[in-house]
């Protein structure tokens, strides 16, 4: 993507200082458009997760309701994510045709509109067909999203603009899971999702009115010949396959902790309410704070130097999960929290940076990746809490974040490109 923007091409054939005056500036922290940029994409994030991730608590109603397993009610969460992941990239290709801004702003209509049917499905398999579609139309904000702010925002503004992103994410994950279990708790499922689908709504009228156009994006045609050179490039690429791998590690665990935490909580001893079971998913705040903080700081410091720390973060929160005390346990679920929306936002602009050419296709693959996570572990993890509880749960998890801090050490090493 990169490579065809207006920037990029005037480079080819002009002197520096000509590009600089007919190329637009790049967004600054600080600025009017950055801020109208960001808080857009902020509204994005929010209403994404919050449709995305608000049936998550709402998992042991289905389970009660349509008599399922906890690993077969995770289909209304894995379904989804992993529509929304085999759909990133055909959403990327069409973004380029089409325009970041037209393809981001369909994505959150048609997801308000199918959320709203999913809440007058007449079985659980009429749900599960409309979440999976869900998925598919909603790839659109995501896949370009990353892409769009990489192309727009000054590289040294990036780290905050895509904290602010994320922390969108993360409001919206936490308000969506909020609401829901409040609702259910009182009016049943039903509402909750019509709900979801109304906060949707919204979302997506002040995504379309604030967004500004892209200055740095220009339509282009597709050949397999070059994209499948702009993947060869990714994947020969030093870090990006490992931070590709670090989304699918890093979003699998989250979503699997908060999977069956429901069922954990609502179960002896500690029997929660549906409704007290939303106040611990508002621990999602934590999130908000620190993506884009942690941001901010891997801008200064240097995204090698802390993701290894928010690996470790992650760890030592889900050992205090295993503890039948519920501070210990809601100090767990703070600091796994705080680690994971960190280090996605570190490895998320680490992937913008390092992706010089096929911008659009590293963010896909980012996400891809990220989503396959989320469906895939979410559901394979469902399948330990049968044998073994929480421990099971936790047993599979410990071992996919100690790969991970291996990659993250590794990533330590990595030859630093120019500007990132």
């Amino acid at each position: 993507m990169s490579a065809d923007s207006p920037s990029s091409c005037l480079r080819s054939v002009v002197s520096p200082s000509s590009a600089s005056s007919l190329s637009p500036a790049k967004l600054h922290a600080g600025t009017a458009e950055f801020r109208a940029t960001a808080w857009a994409m902020f509204a994005g994030g929010y209403c994404t997760f919050a449709m995305l991730y608000g049936a998550q608590p709402l998992m042991p109603l289905f389970s009660q309701d349509f008599a399922l397993s906890p690993a077969e009610s995770s289909g209304v969460v894995s379904l989804a994510t992993g529509s929304l992941a085999l759909s990133l990239i055909p959403a990327g290709l069409l973004a380029d045709r089409l325009g970041r801004r037209p393809l981001m702003n369909a994505a959150l209509a048609l997801g308000a509109l199918l959320m709203l049917l999913s809440a007058l499905a007449d079985s659980f398999q009429h749900l599960l067909w409309l979440r999976a579609v869900f998925g598919v139309a909603l790839a659109g904000l995501p896949a370009v999203a990353m892409a769009y702010l990489s192309e727009e925002v000054d590289a040294k503004s990036l780290g905050h603009s895509m904290g602010l992103y994320i922390a969108g994410n993360a409001l919206g994950g936490m308000s969506g899971r909020f609401i829901a279990s409040l609702l259910a708790d009182h009016f049943g499922w039903r509402w909750a999702l019509l709900t979801l689908a109304l906060l949707g709504v919204l979302g997506a009228w002040l995504f379309w009115r604030n967004l500004p156009p892209s200055r740095h994006f220009q339509p282009r045609r597709h050949d397999l010949g070059r994209m499948w050179r702009e993947a060869k490039a990714l994947f020969g690429d030093a870090g990006l396959p490992w931070l590709f791998v670090s989304a699918f590690l890093l979003s699998g665990c989250f979503v699997s902790l908060y999977n069956y935490l429901g069922f954990r909580l609502l179960a002896p001893p500690f029997n929660m309410s549906q409704s007290l079971l939303g106040l611990v998913f508002s621990l999602y705040i934590v999130g908000v704070w620190s993506s884009a903080w942690v941001g901010k700081l891997s801008d200064r410091l240097g995204r090698r130097n802390v993701l290894w720390l928010m690996v470790l973060a992650m760890l030592l929160g889900l050992a205090l999960t295993l503890s039948d005390r519920v501070v210990l346990l809601v100090a767990g679920i703070a600091l796994f929290t705080f680690g994971f929306f960190a280090g996605h936002s570190v490895a998320s602009s680490w992937v913008g940076l390092r992706a010089r050419q096929g911008r659009a296709l590293a963010s896909a693959i980012y996400l891809s990746a990220y989503y396959l996570g989320s469906s895939l572990l979410g559901s394979l993890s469902g399948l330990m809490w049968g044998r073994g509880g929480w421990n099971g749960v936790a047993g599979v998890l410990v071992l996919c974040l100690t790969a991970m801090l291996a990659i993250s050490l590794g990533l330590r090493r990595l030859q630093p490109l120019p500007q990132s």
